[in-house]
């Protein structure tokens, strides 16, 4: 059995990173994470984040950057990425303004060109979902489809969010399915099963995560990725319970 390390993305603990970024790194490696995907750098250089991983036995999962910042600076992105030793930088979110037909028409070319440019570096680009992607486009395709099939796998591969997914009356396993071979990074993260659908620590909601789980070897995935966007705990109760959920179903975890 192929293991598949486990990391944190880091925008469940903000908060607690701008208190003390090396601090909060080294509270995750104590809870047994493998690594860490980023969602800013602490207001510190990639190369006193790259001591802090190696120091404290951390990989670089990935890297979420802002579209701006992939639109504007794509260069200084992927040198970071060679830095910290991340294979993947993440397209993370679009603002509301940016989720009209227009704006995916321009989106989807430009996906496939800083794909291009980040592959001929040795860094991969993904594009993460969260719900919003699943409305349908004027020819009928949801735009996350419309991402995947107008783009090429080799210049664009997938972050599935696992919540998102559900939460838009998708199966998450079936676009793990679809997408088999252009998964590297799944984010997992569940969902209460009340009206209000709200976040949850993994193995406390509705979302099926060990079928999820049972599908990583076969789709390639390189990495899961725990995040929690919101808890009514606090952040480090809310992963430590999830980490603790993964440690019991992927044994390779404990140390």
């Amino acid at each position: 059995m192929r293991t598949i390390p486990v990391a944190v993305q880091l925008f469940t603990l903000r908060e607690e990173c701008e208190k003390d970024f090396a601090g909060t790194l080294k509270k995750v490696a104590e809870l047994g994470f493998n690594g860490v995907e980023f969602a800013g750098y602490g207001g510190k250089s990639a190369q006193e984040v790259k001591a802090l991983l190696d120091e404290l036995g951390l990989k670089a999962a990935s890297s979420h950057v802002p579209l701006d910042q992939l639109q504007n600076n794509l260069d200084q992105v992927i040198e970071d990425q060679k830095t910290l030793g991340s294979k993947y930088v993440v397209c993370p979110f679009l603002m509301p303004d940016q989720r009209t037909e227009e704006h995916y028409q321009a989106l989807i070319p430009f996906l496939e060109e800083a794909g291009a440019k980040c592959r001929a570096e040795g860094i991969t680009l993904c594009y993460h979902n969260h719900d919003f992607e699943l409305e349908r486009l004027e020819d009928g395709r949801m735009a996350l489809e419309a991402i995947f099939d107008d783009t090429s796998e080799k210049h664009v591969q997938t972050e599935l969010d696992v919540y998102w997914l559900t939460k838009a009356g998708e199966a998450p396993t079936e676009w793990i399915d679809r997408y088999k071979g252009r998964t590297p990074l799944v984010h997992l993260k569940d969902m209460t099963t009340d009206d209000e659908q709200f976040f949850a620590e993994l193995g406390t909601g509705g979302v099926d995560i060990e079928a999820v789980l049972a599908k990583g070897e076969e789709a390639n995935v390189e990495w899961w990725v725990v995040e929690q966007d919101v808890s009514r705990k606090t952040p480090f109760e809310s992963i430590g319970i999830s980490i603790t959920y993964l440690k019991e179903r992927l044994p390779y975890l404990v140390k």
